[in-house]
């Protein structure tokens, strides 16, 4: 099923963020509408492109990394090969649109000396680019699965597409230390000043400051904790991100729960500072370990399944593209019916008037932000909760929004009501007097299933 939809992007239900959308293509068109075309449709599960880098477009990304440079967007992601042993040395892609990709190469002709030496590592994950100057400064990580004598390296080009050059150890760690140093993410402070966060499991989530200079650490240490899970889930927290929202005036860190392979989830918290604390939408900080782990961060992306669709298991290792006005969630996601296939996921952020990000439940295909007629949101829609405890594949259920301005639900009765220009509030009826009730804030913006 490919066709025009209109998908709400929702804030919260008490604890549970959900994401819902309607299948409008019996509804007569509206002229103020502009929906995005047809985006480019890539075969999945391609035996034939495995080795045949060229034909990478969405396939065999993992943990990417997004910069625009000029009218190219860049995106940098991990060595991976879906059926045979992948290259070293950081794979390269472009596009102009977010739709469609091209392959442009890798950064390195295998690991780096300094990192091998180290390491021992067959590849290279988890890089990250960032522009500081004339020059763009690449962050790359070499470990092995399981372990953490890690390097943290950067590498410096004045063009995306190179040539690089390496500058070895930004930051390392031994087997047993704690923390690990893996994936990093280099940001500035509204300030100016430039940070790096790192960190998995083996004790968390840490961000130190850096010298703009040299791309190094100012002062050489792990820095501070930022976000740590319990032991009781072997502390599985990675692929943090931080960006800062000036409209807002918070800095806000993403976070990778649990595994790759299975129940990859993604969690936001933010801050008044880069060096946090970082607090969830209930108020709970990150690094507080002796309440339910999966309380602690606001589930915005896991997987799911709307109707007539396999779905998409373990979205996870986001980076977030900041473009002018416009935000988006860059993150790889594996197939439900071959989680061994993974591929890029491109998706439009909106913001909840307090402050939230809210990740659109399609995939980018041109959409934008507009005024919605409060007609075209009566109909049937699909909803999904992303409950914060339910580590399995999240399924839809149907739910009508009806002229009377009452909800039609299988398990719930509700009412809706529309603000102009594009926010919809839900209220679900809890028991039959009315006097306990959820309500979902959500937003409303065309897009393509």
């Amino acid at each position: 099923m490919n066709k025009k939809m209109l998908y709400l992007i929702c804030i919260f239900i008490l604890l549970l963020p959900s994401i819902l959308l309607a299948d409008t293509s019996s509804i007569k068109e509206m002229s103020s509408i502009i929906y995005p075309k047809e985006p480019t449709r890539y075969k999945m599960y391609d035996l034939s492109a495995i080795n045949n880098e060229k034909r990478w477009t969405v396939n065999n990304v993992h943990d990417p990394s997004i910069i625009k440079a000029g009218d190219w967007y860049y995106l940098f992601s991990t060595d991976v090969k879906v059926g045979g042993i992948p290259a070293p040395g950081i794979q390269i892609r472009k596009s102009k649109d977010l739709i469609n990709w091209m392959w442009v190469g890798y950064v390195f002709k295998g690991v780096p000396e300094e990192a091998k030496k180290w390491t021992d590592a067959e590849n290279l994950w988890a890089p990250d680019i960032i522009r500081v100057g004339d020059y763009y400064f690449l962050y790359y990580a070499a470990s092995q699965f399981g372990k953490n004598q890690s390097f943290i390296g950067l590498a410096i080009s004045k063009s995306p597409e190179g040539p690089w050059i390496d500058k070895g150890e930004v930051f390392k760690t031994r087997q047993g230390d704690i923390p690990n140093s893996i994936d990093p993410n280099v940001t500035f402070d509204a300030e100016g000043n430039l940070w790096m966060v790192y960190g998995s499991f083996f004790g968390g989530i840490y961000v130190s400051k850096l010298d703009k200079d040299t791309g190094k650490l100012a002062e050489y240490g792990k820095g501070t904790l930022i976000a740590r899970r319990s032991m009781a889930v072997r502390d599985a927290i990675e692929g943090p991100f931080i960006i800062y929202n000036p409209l807002f005036k918070k800095y806000y860190l993403f976070i990778s729960y649990d595994s790759l392979f299975r129940d990859y989830n993604i969690r936001v918290a933010r801050a008044d500072k880069i060096t946090g604390p970082y607090t969830d939408y209930n108020g709970n900080v990150m690094t507080d370990t002796n309440i339910n782990p999966n309380d602690v961060g606001t589930k915005i992306l896991s997987g799911y399944r709307f109707n007539n669709d396999d779905g998409w298991i373990a979205p996870g290792h986001n980076s977030v593209l900041v473009d002018g006005d416009d935000y988006y969630i860059v993150h790889h996601a594996r197939p439900a019916l071959n989680k061994n296939w993974m591929y890029l996921h491109v998706r439009k952020v909106l913001w909840s008037d307090d402050g939230w990000p809210l990740v659109s439940p399609e995939r980018y295909a041109g959409e934008r932000i507009q005024e919605i007629p409060k007609d075209l949101v009566v109909g049937t829609w699909e909803r999904i909760v992303l409950d914060p405890y339910v580590r399995e594949q999240a399924l839809s259920t149907e739910i009508k929004l009806l002229n009377d301005g009452k909800i039609e639900s299988p398990n719930n009765k509700g009412y809706w009501e529309f603000k102009s220009p594009n926010t919809l509030k839900l209220t679900w009826v809890i028991d039959e007097k009315g006097k306990n009730y959820e309500i979902e804030t959500v937003k409303v913006i065309p897009a393509w299933d």
